[in-house]
């Protein structure tokens, strides 16, 4: 990514979360099974939603988020799922398995950007709000990797 400012940056990953609730809104659209998996996409809508909300503040310059926000910082275990397969293509009427991998490969990509997106910012409040968002990119990918893993379980794999 070559970005000439921060606020081009962010610019483009609030391009990224409104992508990412069209896609998860999409899956959960397609999803039937009665394992709460379509509730789960749906929250994971609102949690891109968060974040897009934050990132327009971090713009706005609204958002100071050593001053009390209160946020946890905690390990996300990544169990490397996505590491191993490549990226399927989007398509209708797509296996469960591959509809989770390509989540997966999704949080991936969001995960990077966010890596580098804080290693640009400008100052500690804006690293640690790219610090937040690489958390909870690193929640939903091992979300989606454990779904990947039990699914497979399931189907004898």
């Amino acid at each position: 990514m070559d970005f000439k400012s921060v606020e081009e940056i962010i610019d483009f990953a609030i391009e990224q979360e409104i992508a990412a609730q069209a896609f998860y809104t999409s899956l959960a659209g397609q999803e039937d099974r009665p394992s709460g998996t379509k509730q789960m996409f749906l929250d994971f809508v609102e949690e891109e939603k968060k974040h897009e909300r934050l990132l327009k503040e971090i713009k706005s310059g609204a958002v100071k988020p050593r001053e009390g926000k209160g946020y946890a910082f905690k390990w996300i275990e990544d169990i490397k799922r996505g590491d191993f397969v490549e990226e399927p293509e989007h398509r209708p009427g797509m296996p469960y398995n591959e509809i989770l991998l390509l989540a997966i490969k999704r949080e991936e990509k969001a995960l990077k950007m966010y890596r580098e997106l804080y290693r640009e910012a400008r100052s500690e409040d804006e690293r640690d709000v790219f610090k937040i968002l690489r958390q909870e990119e690193a929640k939903h990918k091992l979300s989606l990797e454990i779904l990947y893993d039990d699914y497979m379980y399931e189907m004898g794999d």
